[in-house]
């Protein structure tokens, strides 16, 4: 009963491009702020509740401002979307499909809600087990659903293409940052990444070295035990990472509690297995190249560095008191 679907790889672009920028931002002033780095990455909201709630001041303030993709897709459909349909926001219901719960309780922070139309930028979120259910219970089966391509949110373009970036179970952040990174800072072209399981394999590091010394060091760290152990790290004063791409879930997105499960719950392997193949065999489009994302910071945001942009594509995090609210469900 939708009108329009749309693919989330856009906001992702604008997502890693923020996230870029203000990587090379905050290293440039990293001797002369304390919080600069290391930067935590956002996309996560599972992440982004923890630190909020259990991490407070000494973790949310190394916290990318960026919003996550969700919440970008959520200006672009209620933003430039509802502007090109001539459509105020609140007559747009928005429902974006996640691999995870903790979106739902994303979707509903107090920043991401526009009083002047009294609007959420995300109305709905729906898991991807979820919409597994739903078909189930109207006996729907996938192989009596006819495929069609995906919209296209620009007007001049009826459908789109389905694009991911670098990353094998997330968007990628560490691999574009690091790239973005060692061009801007180092004027080094990186073009393959290798990363150093450490511990396990959900905590990885990749570094850069330029004349016999490491640049640049990060980390992705997925899972609750891999995030506990980095922030005793940081507590002690024995953090050398300067970004680290952090993700709630071990084995990150795919693996997501939001996903069809087996049914003593557990995730399943195999499943996770097909994904990875067929997430890899997505065609990878880089943020840059994509023209529509820079034609859309200069006709809806009023170019890259302006104040529209600001507060379209970026939050604040902060320490939350811990007042029991009834959005704190206990998944």
């Amino acid at each position: 009963g939708v009108h329009y679907v749309f693919d989330t790889t856009i906001a992702a672009d604008f997502s890693i491009l923020e996230s870029q920028r203000e990587f090379v931002q905050r290293y440039q002033r990293r001797n002369q702020e304390e919080h600069a780095l290391p930067m935590f990455a956002s996309a996560c909201p599972g992440w982004i509740r923890y630190a909020e709630r259990v991490l407070t001041n000494l973790v949310t303030s190394h916290i990318c401002t960026a919003k996550s993709p969700q919440q970008i897709m959520g200006s672009l459909v209620k933003g430039y979307f509802a502007r090109q349909q001539n459509l105020s926001p609140d007559k747009i219901f928005h429902i974006i499909v996640a691999p995870c719960y903790d979106k739902k309780l994303e979707a509903l922070r107090e920043d991401f809600y526009t009083a002047l139309y009294n609007s959420q930028e995300v109305d709905c979120v729906l898991t991807s087990g979820e919409i597994v259910q739903i078909m189930e219970q109207r006996n729907v089966s996938m192989k009596d659903v006819t495929e069609v391509a995906v919209d296209s949110l620009f007007s001049e373009i009826k459908e789109g293409d389905i694009v991911r970036h670098d990353g094998k179970r997330s968007d990628g952040y560490l691999e574009h940052i690091f790239k973005h990174a060692a061009k801007e800072l180092f004027g080094m072209d990186v073009k393959e990444i290798t990363y150093k399981a450490l511990k396990n394999k959900d905590f990885q590091e990749v570094t850069l070295e330029k004349d016999g010394e490491t640049v640049l060091r990060f980390a992705a760290a997925y899972g609750f035990r891999n995030i506990q152990n980095m922030v005793l790290k940081l507590k002690k004063g024995k953090f050398f990472y300067h970004f680290v791409e952090v993700l709630a879930c071990p084995g990150g997105c795919l693996n997501g509690k939001g996903q069809a499960q087996t049914e003593d719950g557990k995730p399943d392997k195999a499943l996770l297995n097909q994904m990875e193949e067929v997430y890899a065999a997505i065609p990878v489009r880089l943020p840059e190249t994509n023209t529509h994302v820079q034609k859309m910071y200069q006709d809806w945001l009023e170019g890259m560095d302006s104040k529209k942009a600001q507060e379209t594509l970026h939050t604040t995090y902060s320490a939350v008191n811990q007042t029991v609210s009834n959005l704190d469900i206990k998944w």
